[in-house]
């Protein structure tokens, strides 16, 4: 699958992602969902991985690195995103997730020794910018509540979608160290889903929180989309996408995403955007398409190895 097409597939999923979360809030607390999605989505990675006859077990120069990958992506990320949309409607926590274009430049920096250049941070503040005029109103209105003295929980929600952005951009930083270790995208998703399903249940034991079975159908349909789709396919897609083109530039798909999720509310949720929301995407899709297109000889290198990960991962 070419690179277009896997950035594509990721943002479409992904930009239903955030309000599918919203069909396993409720009855069953948030840490707990995050627990059956992983949980059944490394499960099918796992049996995917063995029916195309791959060793299943990492050697442990791999999962040092797995295992902190897995917990920042799969279990820090997840439990503050679930969190978050009880206090925050989705489409906001999907727009904070285009923050992300900072934290990935700015850890890579500090963990692999990249520069930071120009563009990015040119192309990075454009794209804010965008997102921020997507939601200017509903952001507005939230924040005059709080000054009105209001209960404090669309500010909780804020802090725990910003670590959610911090925790997923430092899961993608290593992701670079994983594949050093271990080429092989789909087992070692496998693992990281699995790292970071156990995380999560250790939070929920220590917490207290009580575990159900789901019982509605609302409830099922979300989980099965979120796990197959959100996790599965969403994540190779992603995973991939940093091998060939890197971090910096893969992480845009959290910037496309905010701007799907509108498309979606206007189709589903009966929602008209002004003059301001329709410049905010515009300077979104603008930010994205002008951060991709990199130098010549980015794009040389990008082509030469365009189809490695896969084949090692095969």
């Amino acid at each position: 699958m070419s690179s277009p097409l896997l950035f594509v597939v990721a943002c479409l999923i992904w930009g239903s992602t955030f309000w599918a979360i919203t069909l396993q809030l409720g009855d069953i607390a948030p840490s707990v969902s995050v627990i059956y999605r992983f949980a059944l989505a490394s499960a099918v990675l796992f049996a995917w991985c063995k029916l195309r006859g791959d060793k299943l077990w990492l050697p442990w120069r791999a999962q040092r690195w797995t295992i902190p990958q897995g917990c920042a992506t799969f279990g820090l990320s997840y439990i503050c995103t679930y969190t978050s949309e009880q206090y925050l409607v989705s489409a906001l926590v999907a727009v904070l997730f285009a923050l992300m274009v900072f934290w990935n430049p700015i850890l890579n920096r500090l963990v692999l020794g990249t520069p930071l250049t120009w563009r990015t941070w040119v192309a990075g503040t454009v794209a804010v910018v965008g997102v921020i005029l997507l939601f200017w109103q509903s952001i507005g209105g939230a924040v005059r509540e709080i000054l009105a003295g209001g209960d404090g929980h669309f500010l909780l929600g804020l802090v725990l979608a910003v670590i959610a952005t911090i925790a997923s951009s430092t899961g993608n930083v290593l992701v670079v160290k994983v594949r050093e270790q271990a080429p092989n995208v789909l087992l070692t998703m496998a693992w990281g889903m699995l790292w970071g399903t156990l995380l999560v249940a250790l939070w929920v034991l220590v917490s207290g929180q009580q575990f159900a079975l789901p019982v509605t159908p609302r409830y099922w349909a979300g989980l099965l989309y979120l796990s197959l789709f959100g996790s599965v396919i969403a994540f190779a897609c992603y995973f991939t996408l940093i091998d060939r083109i890197g971090s910096d530039k893969a992480v845009y798909i959290g910037v496309v995403t905010p701007v799907i999720s509108v498309l979606l509310s206007i189709r589903l949720e009966h929602f008209r955007p002004g003059a301001i929301e329709c410049l905010g995407m515009a300077l979104c899709l603008g930010s994205v398409a002008w951060a991709l297109k990199g130098p010549a000889r980015t794009l040389k290198a990008v082509a030469t190895i365009e189809t490695e990960p896969l084949k090692k991962a095969s």
